[in-house]
Order: C-alpha cells, then structure tokens, then sequence
C-alpha cells in the first residue's frame, strides 16, 4: 500500500456522530476554526399567531408562546425553539429560567453532542422543550459547520419522505369547510376529535372531500366499548388511524381496543420520551414522536430506531412550531411511516423559511443543518 493511500485512511479515521460513522471531524483537527472559548447560547420569547383558533377536546387558543433559540461559534449560528402550548405545562418564563441557568460556555467542542445534551438534559427535570431548543440549535450548528443537512448525515434518502398530513381543528360547520377548502394542497387531513359532536364534525368534513382521514382524539373518549364502536364508524369514513383516543393513563384499555380495533391505535400523550417506547408494545400499533416531547433531534432518532426494532410504526409530529423545528423534525421524517408535520402552516408570522410542502409531500433541502433561513 502506498504512503499516500495510508496517509488518507489514517486522516479518514471514523468516529460515530448520532449512530453513523463520519470522516473524523472535531475541535482537535480544526485548530483556528473556534477561536471563541465555548458556546454562546441566546433565546428571546416570540408569540405564534395562529390563522384560526385552534380547538382540541378539552382547550382552545389562538396563539402559542415560544422560545428561540441561537448557538453561535466561531461565525456559525445553529437556530432552534421551544414551543409551548400552555396545556403541556412550560412558558417562556420557564423556558427562560431553564435555559438562563445553563453554562454552555464550558463547552469548547461542539462536537461533543452527547456530553452537551446529556448535560442540558441533567440541568433539571421535565423542560421538555426548552431543551429540545438547545438540541436543535446544537443540530443545526454542526451540520453548518460539517456544510451538510442532517437527513444526509443519518443516511436518509430525501424521496423517502411521506405526505404530511394537514391539521382542521374542532369548530362550526361552514368554517370546517373554509379550512377543508384551505388544505386543498394536502393529501391526507386529520381532524381533532373528542368533542360532544364527532360524527358530525367527520360528516361536514366527508361533505367537502374524499381525502384520506386521521383522527387525534387527544384523550377525548373516556370508554373502550364506545371507542371501539366509534372506530368501525371511521373505519366506513376513510380513516387510516386513530390517535390516542383514551386518557394516556388507560394503558390496559388502549391494549384492549389495539388488540379489537379495525384501525391503527397510535400513541401521542403516553408516549413522551425513549424510556416509555417498550412500555408501549402491545399497548399501541405506532407512536407519534414529537420534538418538543423527547428532547429534540438526539433521541427522536433513538426512539425511531426503537419502536422500528419493537415492530411499532413511527409518526413524525409536531405543535404549533415556526419553520425552525418543524425543519428539524422533518430531518427524521424518511424513517417515518406518517408525518404530521403542519405547524409551521397554521401560524400566520413565521420568522424562518425551510422545509417545503410540495403538493402535499414533504421535501427536504439541500441546506447544511435542519435547512432553515431567516426572513
């Protein structure tokens, strides 16, 4: 073997970076490339304004409070947020407080991706999405500074990405309507139930299209015998599945109606974080991963791989997000069987442009990190 050949394989030595092996690439081997000591971390609270006011079985709204975030080192900046719809218990106070406590000055490496998070995620409990913020950011960061987007770093192929499907919210018959003739682009709408009017609600929508359905009850049903007879009437609707449609603590009854149902039963609310994925085998069909729930970007990936590995089928989803994090999560979405990737669409002051919906498919870019831009 030739000096130059060995050369080039001992300077292309692999080190893994979110379980793929990357051409070594860290703070050693970049001498002046991070001239600053440690990362500089900044966040300001921005409020989402939302097109309709968005109604679930059990709240209402029209706007969600969130939390942006930037990572900058040496000229690169790596953007992420914290959404926080008020039911899941954070605020930009919280988020605030969380992230003003944080030290990430000690950290001179951004490559060092597990020690970091492991480190924002031990600062304190729950935070859920503020954490997710610094995950993102830190994502987006090193996929600047390796000047790839981060479905080609995990290996991804960018045309395996599904259909989004788009999100109508419980509301009066003619603005049903209005918003069925709003998502004209999509292919596949899921429709919020739980309320005292379902069939009616699933009757206006059937009025107006022939689109495949999901539905997310959020918790909304409180008996198994009913849901399931619920279940065969959507089935006869053109439902594909059904989300967590009993209180997320039920989890003998949603094996019941899993084991009985015609349709996928997906879990939403009971499934938060990589450690409640094995306890949901045999209690759902798939899970739906969100960023905002799981820490971020990091253990999305891990738990895809798990529920995949447990014979469980993934969503990607989200809330009410600007385009930074529904980017982020769409980074994830060729590992997934269905994506609910909407939020960015239902807010009407969107600071950031990214992933694209193109006659109702996800597509991704070709941009180094989660491939977003500020407006």
């Amino acid at each position: 073997m030739g000096t130059n050949r060995r050369n080039f394989l001992k300077n292309t030595a692999l080190f893994t970076l979110g379980g793929l092996a990357l051409p070594q690439l860290t703070y050693s081997n970049m001498k002046g490339r991070f001239p600053t000591p440690g990362l500089k971390l900044t966040f300001e609270p921005y409020d989402l304004q939302l097109k309709h006011v968005f109604t679930l079985a059990n709240s209402s709204r029209t706007t969600t409070p969130v939390m942006l975030t930037k990572i900058e080192c040496d000229g690169f900046t790596g953007y992420g947020e914290a959404s926080m719809p008020p039911y899941l218990g954070e605020s930009q106070k919280t988020a605030g407080r969380f992230l003003t406590a944080l030290n990430l000055t000690q950290f001179t490496d951004p490559f060092r991706m597990e020690e970091i998070l492991e480190y924002v995620d031990e600062a304190a409990p729950g935070n859920t999405a503020a954490k997710a913020s610094i995950d993102i950011a830190l994502h987006d960061l090193l996929g600047k500074i390796m000047g790839q987007p981060w479905h080609k770093i995990w290996g991804y192929s960018p045309g395996n990405t599904p259909y989004t499907s788009f999100t109508i919210g419980m509301d009066e018959s003619d603005v049903v309507k209005q918003k069925v003739d709003e998502a004209a682009p999509y292919k596949i709408l899921k429709i919020k139930l739980g309320g005292p009017n379902d069939k009616e609600m699933v009757a206006t929508i059937r009025s107006a299209t022939s689109k495949p359905l999901c539905v997310d009850v959020n918790q909304g049903w409180d008996n198994k015998e009913k849901a399931l007879e619920m279940i065969h009437w959507l089935k006869e609707k053109g439902v594909e599945f059904v989300e967590q449609p009993l209180p997320k603590n039920r989890k003998d009854d949603h094996a019941w109606l899993t084991e009985r149902s015609p349709l996928p039963i997906i879990g939403d609310e009971a499934i938060q974080r990589l450690c409640d994925v094995q306890d949901a085998v045999g209690v759902y069909s798939g899970i739906n991963i969100k960023l905002m729930k799981c820490t971020g970007m990091r253990e999305a990936h891990k738990m895809i791989n798990l529920a995949h590995a447990s014979h469980m089928r993934v969503m990607i989803g989200c809330m009410t997000e600007t385009s930074c994090a529904i980017s982020a999560a769409a980074q994830l979405a060729p590992q997934a069987e269905w994506a609910d990737l909407d939020g960015n669409l239902l807010i009407s002051n969107d600071p950031y442009e990214g992933v694209k919906i193109v006659d109702g498919k996800i597509t991704l870019l070709d941009r180094p990190g989660i491939g977003i831009r500020e407006i």
